[in-house]
């Protein structure tokens, strides 16, 4: 993170500076689409994104990594050391370790409530006991904590024209339109893990049960009744993609590049998915091409360039 990002953020704090640069690197490393999407941010409000998605991934990790020694024991008292540590911080300001101490200092910086980061623990201590879900709705009882909670944190970063609460159920509905991204493009990925993030009473009314997702990711061949499965979950997930953009217009000009590029990325994952033939993702992973990234992040840099450039002139004509 340059030192001007957080000169802008206003944080002059040597240890925290160094908080929010190892928050940074978690991003560049694991989140390519997040990361190119926080590029078209203004500088100062950079860090603050870094840091929530920072302790956010800090958190998947504790919960999905099979090889921690100690296995389920230990990753569930890495999740408890970790919200005591962020318990510390929210009383103290310092909690002993960078990412908490950046997280915190940006929930105090921009009044992001505690109960976000509560709601998102209590998601991601569930994914150390529960497999599946027997029903949409205690499916999204889950993605509330471990997705649109996060929505919801970011929206305070990136300000709106007007109250708030108007944008706060886009912002929750573009972090559950994400996840569920995420469920459908790691289905297989997921099963090793043990894991269905699809519900089973949906999978059950096109005949798709645990076993016969575990044959076809054990076999390699396709099922006509995972890609019917497959393609409800993708057309419903279209459905929140539309209802998120609704918010785009209500942030901040500045914010809105940012946005609309991060939302046009993720969606396209679900294009991919279909170009490929839907039951692809019980066999690998697909992504979107570097050279479409590279396409949408150009686009949204002219708009975040317009953005800024309007907001300067602004204030210019406001002395």
């Amino acid at each position: 993170m340059s030192a001007r990002e957080l000169d802008r953020a206003g944080v002059s704090d040597r240890d925290l500076r160094l908080a929010y640069e190892e928050c940074r690197r978690l991003n560049a490393r694991h989140g390519r689409t997040y990361f190119l999407a926080t590029r078209l941010l203004s500088p100062a409000q950079r860090p603050a994104v870094h840091a929530l998605y920072g302790f956010a991934r800090w958190a998947d990790d504790i919960v999905d990594d099979p090889g921690v020694p100690g296995g389920l024991t230990a990753r569930a008292a890495a999740l408890d050391e970790l919200e005591r540590r962020f318990g510390t911080a929210w009383q103290d300001g310092r909690g002993g370790h960078p990412v908490v101490d950046a997280v915190v200092d940006t929930a105090r910086r921009y009044g992001i409530g505690r109960r976000h980061f509560t709601d998102f623990l209590a998601s991601m201590r569930m994914d150390l006991h529960v497999e599946e879900y027997p029903t949409f709705q205690e499916l999204m009882t889950y993605v509330h904590g471990s997705a649109a909670v996060i929505g919801l944190q970011c929206l305070p970063v990136l300000r709106t024209v007007g109250p708030q609460e108007r944008a706060a159920p886009h912002a929750a509905g573009l972090g559950t339109a994400f996840q569920i991204t995420n469920f459908i493009r790691d289905v297989g990925e997921d099963l090793d893990r043990g894991r269905i993030y699809l519900p089973a009473d949906q999978l059950a009314s096109h005949g798709v049960d645990r076993d016969l997702l575990m044959w076809c990711r054990r076999t390699g061949r396709g099922s006509a009744r995972v890609a019917a499965a497959l393609r409800e979950r993708i057309a419903h997930t279209r459905g929140l993609y539309r209802y998120a953009s609704l918010g785009v217009p209500i942030l901040a000009p500045a914010s809105r590049p940012c946005v609309a590029a991060a939302l046009v990325l993720y969606r396209r994952i679900l294009d991919e998915v279909e170009r490929h033939g839907v039951e692809v993702v019980l066999h690998r992973r697909v992504c979107v091409s570097r050279g479409r990234r590279a396409a949408v992040a150009a686009r949204g840099a002219a708009g975040a360039a317009v953005a800024r450039f309007g907001a300067a002139a602004a204030r210019r004509g406001g002395r």
